[in-house]
């Protein structure tokens, strides 16, 4: 569908809030579900901290919801039971933005569980009854499309990775000029930046978000290989290649800015993770940045804190969560304040 003047605006302009789930079913995070909770909630009252942005938590239902409200006792937050397969709300939340008013708007795109991998009860539902909580006009596009997959500068530049986009598991009757087409009207852009492939054993067959984030106008973050056993080292780089030279929507070159990645990280299986210090969650006062218990840690904090000088950065570990399938971007859904007319893009 054609969607006249909507338009996603950066993460980093300002949020009225942010949605996410809380860890709720012990048959999907097992013995993970302890150190889950406690990075959502590290995670949560980072994004509030210093009035930050308020929460908007669902839960499944009534005990999960006293559970989750005793664990973020103080913190800025409204509790909706709203059943939901798993925590991941970047990919099964709408995504919220703006109309040629200002106004915010709730876009619902198909979901399909990640190409048919890993379909939960209710997942395909939870869009919906998230938008009718947020009580913002709904939006419909009929093709399969998750959050994590979508990168937008809020000035009509898209980014996204052919592994997912173009993958026969979303859309196999698209081809790749009308799912071009179909992205850029619906997020209210002007040119589709193209990478290739995402990270190894990445379940979302290479979201954007873990990859390649913009971090201002006319600026990507990367990730530089890590230590000699990387195994994204032939990956990073190439993401590197084919963004260096590119130009943004608005005639710009586009600066590649890097973060260190995480070098190898192993389940306890001995299988290879997708861990990226790249899936941090830009808020409106903090950037929450995970972490994985690796010696790029640090350097990768600081790395984000020289990306984003007006912002206070926190670095939490994220481990569990990425056993369960990602990061701190893939459980966090923001919605953007109204735009006020002639309203200046905020710097990041």
């Amino acid at each position: 569908m054609m969607t006249d003047a909507i338009l996603q605006p950066a993460e980093w302009a300002p949020h009225d809030a942010v949605w996410l789930a809380w860890p709720s079913h012990e048959d999907l995070w097992k013995l993970a579900l302890p150190e889950a909770r406690r990075s959502f909630i590290a995670l949560a009252r980072a994004i509030v901290r210093d009035g930050g942005e308020r929460l908007e938590v669902l839960t499944p239902d009534g005990v999960q919801e006293t559970v989750a409200r005793a664990a973020l006792h103080g913190l800025d937050a409204r509790f909706h039971q709203i059943p939901f397969g798993d925590i991941w709300v970047r990919d099964t939340a709408p995504v919220f933005m703006h109309d040629a008013s200002g106004e915010v708007v709730a876009s619902r795109f198909d979901f399909n569980g990640w190409g048919g991998k890993y379909k939960l009860p209710y997942d395909a539902a939870v869009g919906d009854a998230v938008a009718h909580a947020s009580g913002m006009r709904t939006l419909r596009h009929d093709f399969v499309l998750e959050g994590g997959s979508i990168e937008v500068d809020g000035e009509g530049t898209v980014l996204s990775s052919r592994q997912c986009l173009l993958n026969p598991n979303r859309n196999p009757t698209m081809e790749e000029a009308a799912i071009t087409r179909a992205v850029l009207d619906a997020f209210g852009g002007k040119q589709l930046l193209w990478v290739t492939d995402g990270l190894i054993n990445d379940h979302t067959d290479g979201h954007i978000d873990t990859i390649a984030r913009f971090v201002a106008p006319g600026v990507i973050a990367l990730m530089e290989p890590s230590g000699s056993d990387d195994p994204n080292r032939d990956i990073l780089r190439r993401l590197r290649d084919e963004l260096r030279g590119q130009r943004d929507a608005l005639g710009r070159p586009i600066e590649l800015v890097f973060v260190p990645s995480p070098g190898r990280v192993e389940d306890d299986d001995g299988r290879v993770m997708p861990a990226s210090h790249l899936n941090f969650y830009i808020g409106n006062r903090t950037v929450v940045v995970p972490t994985y218990g690796t010696a790029y840690d640090d350097a990768a904090a600081r790395a984000v804190e020289r990306i984003f000088p007006g912002r206070r950065v926190e670095a939490i570990d994220a481990r569990a969560i990425l056993e369960g399938g990602g990061a701190f971007h893939c459980i966090t859904q923001q919605q953007p304040s109204r735009r006020v007319s002639g309203e200046a893009s905020v710097t990041p």
